[in-house]
């Protein structure tokens, strides 16, 4: 479904990406791991529109997004949840959400419904403003805000940031139910372990290179990254 190729991005004379390439099957879970730094952020701002890269080719379902406005992107069907949720405080729950769909023109009802089946806390407090949600309950949030403009690709940067460590295997529960409904998604995440747990294909990103590639299974398995990522050796 999407691919990158040969990527680069400059921030000045700083390479934050080095000439990578990943591929993301569609109806997969495919994460993106690696420490503060590593260049994981700026290869989804890449694809969202938000950066520029340098040099490389991103194409989605066969088609360029290179150079394209997110506006455009989004109309594609590839949708961000950024880093930090940055959910809009001061409007209630419902407003949010319906700001996910602003490029669209139809009806919003089914897709309400779909993201409060998936998160009914987020019902319970459609009246409520952003800003007075739980931590959690924000990044519910920014996932629905993020499913109503009907995504076909979901990248998802660091949804666990932050969050107690029950919520953050609900958050996971969510992810593996939003791609069993057929959405595809692309994840970062400094949870090595849950996001491993998840995913089906697995990158290591270090210093700006694609070092690893595998399955989660087998990268969960791997002593090397166990102790780099996991701060444990295999028992």
């Amino acid at each position: 479904m999407l691919k990158i190729k040969n990527l680069q991005v400059n921030y000045g004379g700083i390479e934050a990406v080095r000439n990578i390439s990943l591929e993301v099957p569609e109806k997969s879970i495919v994460t993106l791991i690696g420490a503060n730094g590593a260049g994981k952020s700026t290869t989804l701002r890449s694809v969202s529109g938000l950066v520029r890269p340098t040099a490389g080719e991103i194409t989605f379902l066969g088609e360029s997004l290179t150079g394209l406005p997110t506006t455009e992107i989004v109309k594609r069907g590839v949708t961000l949840v950024p880093e930090g949720r940055r959910i809009f405080p001061d409007m209630t729950v419902e407003e949010n959400l319906k700001i996910g769909a602003y490029l669209r023109n139809d009806s919003l009802t089914e897709d309400m419904n779909w993201v409060y089946d998936l998160f009914p806390r987020l019902k319970e407090r459609s009246w409520q403003l952003g800003g007075t949600l739980s931590g959690g309950e924000q990044q519910m949030l920014a996932v629905g805000r993020a499913l109503m403009s009907r995504p076909k690709l979901l990248m998802m940067d660091e949804p666990s940031l932050g969050l107690a460590p029950l919520i953050v295997r609900g958050i996971f529960d969510i992810i593996r139910e939003i791609n069993k409904q057929g959405v595809t998604i692309l994840l970062i995440e400094q949870n090595a372990n849950m996001a491993l747990q998840t995913a089906d294909i697995a990158y290591v990103m270090e210093t700006g290179r694609i070092t690893r590639k595998g399955s989660g299974k087998e990268l969960l398995a791997d002593e090397s990254i166990r102790e780099a990522y996991l701060g444990k050796k295999k028992s």
